[in-house]
């Protein structure tokens, strides 16, 4: 997996892309927690789930199916006053932002594979590009040696795109 810090810069650069009134401290938390939840499903490894099976790590969490649901419900739990146009672009942000984090798993130099289309193919996939170095599962892990070439990875692999992003909607906002 990418590192929850990986997932998160990619979450703030995307909303970064939302219009003014919803780029709100509130909605990015939001779709930094979103970018990060599927993880959650590492706490399947202290009940003895699998983590080839279809709610074990990268399995159903990370697919496509669920982070479109989770998306609508966190607008959903989150906005359900705002104005219609609003509730579907935070839908939409929230989705991506959930969905984003299988791609960069699937963009690791480790792990089994993301089920993107789980639960109808529990088939594992990567992506073409594997470049993002595996963070190690746990913090007392991720502090040592490997957890620096995984934030130095990040840096080129996810930090510079991300900021090409930030600098792009910049660029689209002073345009008009």
């Amino acid at each position: 997996m990418a590192s929850v810090f990986g997932h998160a810069i990619l979450a703030g650069a995307m909303g970064s892309g939302l219009k003014k009134e919803l780029r709100k401290p509130k909605v990015f938390i939001l779709g930094i927690l979103c970018s990060i939840f599927p993880d959650a499903d590492v706490l399947g490894f202290k009940f003895g789930i699998a983590y080839g099976s279809l709610w074990g790590h990268r399995g159903m969490t990370h697919s496509i199916l669920f982070g479109v649901l989770f998306g609508i419900f966190i607008m959903w739990i989150f906005h359900r006053k705002s104005s219609t146009i609003n509730k579907a672009l935070l839908g939409l942000y929230y989705a991506i932002c959930t969905v984003s984090h299988g791609v960069l798993d699937g963009m690791t130099t480790g792990g089994m594979g993301v089920a993107y289309f789980s639960p109808y193919n529990p088939k594992r996939y990567f992506l073409p590009i594997r470049e993002i170095q595996v963070s190690p599962l746990g913090a007392r892990n991720f502090f040592s040696e490997w957890g620096v070439a995984v934030l130095k990875s990040e840096a080129f692999w996810i930090g510079i795109p991300s900021l090409l992003l930030v600098v792009f909607f910049i660029a689209i906002r002073k345009r008009g």
